[in-house]
């Protein structure tokens, strides 16, 4: 979550003229993440989240978000709902952008993760792989492998500013992942970004998970290695097996990993790690001056990458 997009009070009271939600009483950015300008709203009937799409969010793939946040949640997921207007749109327009109202989720997001937090993390995973087995609209993932290479070719010449040699060594990882990237592993809808701060927790209970705006079609799989990579790694940047072994038990007590699955943890791991070190190494080099954003080290993903490549196997990960 960041604010690129300022709202004035006028244009915000406007917008909210087309909603059953009362009038606002409080309304602030949220400064955390990189992707859209979210706000929280606080109306004279409760408590919303109001977002502005900004960035690579195609517009054209805003239905099929919202649609799958509304399906997950009918089947049990907790997650943020679109509110729908008057007219019986959920997404709508505001300062020339595409904009949305979404139910706001109690809890916390945890900044010290602890082993605790890692079992309801693969407990939530695994339900939402198998609640979106039959949500039937399909969505490309736009930052799949195929786009790896463009998006370095992007950032390659001013790579180097952020540290000596950097371009060489992602264009060296990126050959060897590529090489070995599976094919034929279990496809489904993944949430792609569930990192600890699109995940609540209430009394130390698993209170919702937030932010479906990567989400697309791709192997589910590799979603475990985006968790694994956000989850698993200690402020020092070890590996911590032990937490990692709590995520995929978790996971695994809801949808059993195939044997092929488990082979290619370490190769999609290395993905999941190029791939955020990728796009923070893009934001690092772009993001605006004066965006209320922060920005996040792209480094911190070439430490972690460097374990997935030392990887040769899924005992690694506590498999």
């Amino acid at each position: 979550m960041a604010v690129y997009t300022e709202v004035t009070d006028d244009a915000l009271a406007d917008f909210l003229a087309g909603y059953d939600i009362g009038t606002m009483v409080a309304f602030r950015g949220i400064a955390e993440g990189v992707e859209n300008s979210n706000f929280s709203l606080r109306t004279s009937t409760g408590d919303f989240i109001l977002t502005l799409y900004e960035k690579r969010v195609d517009p054209n793939d805003l239905p099929w978000f919202l649609g799958l946040m509304e399906h997950l949640a009918q089947r049990g997921l907790v997650c943020p709902q679109p509110v729908h207007g008057r007219d019986g749109a959920a997404l709508r327009h505001l300062c020339g952008k595409h904009a949305a109202i979404t139910t706001f989720l109690p809890g916390v997001w945890p900044r010290r993760v602890r082993q605790s937090h890692c079992g309801p993390v693969g407990t939530a995973l695994a339900q939402l792989h198998l609640a979106g087995a039959d949500y039937a609209p399909t969505r490309r993932n736009a930052l799949d492998p195929a786009s790896w290479t463009p998006l370095l070719d992007r950032c390659r010449a001013r790579a180097d500013e952020v540290r000596s040699g950097l371009a060489q060594q992602l264009d060296q990882a990126l050959g060897t992942i590529l090489a070995a990237w599976p094919s034929s592993l279990p496809v489904g809808h993944i949430h792609a970004d569930l990192f600890p701060d699109n995940v609540f927790f209430l009394d130390e209970k698993l209170s919702g998970v937030i932010d479906f705006y990567f989400a697309a079609t791709d192997l589910l799989a590799y979603d475990i290695a985006i968790c694994l990579n956000a989850w698993c790694f200690e402020p020092d940047f070890s590996f911590n097996v032990t937490k990692s072994k709590a995520l995929l038990a978790a996971y695994q007590a809801v949808r059993p990993l195939s044997a092929a699955e488990q082979a290619a943890l370490p190769v999609l791991c290395q993905g999941a790690a190029i791939r955020f070190l990728l796009t923070r190494l893009y934001d690092w080099l772009n993001t605006p001056a004066g965006a209320m954003v922060t920005r996040k080290d792209p480094l911190e993903y070439l430490r972690r990458l460097r374990f997935h490549l030392s990887a040769t196997d899924g005992r690694a990960y506590g498999l």
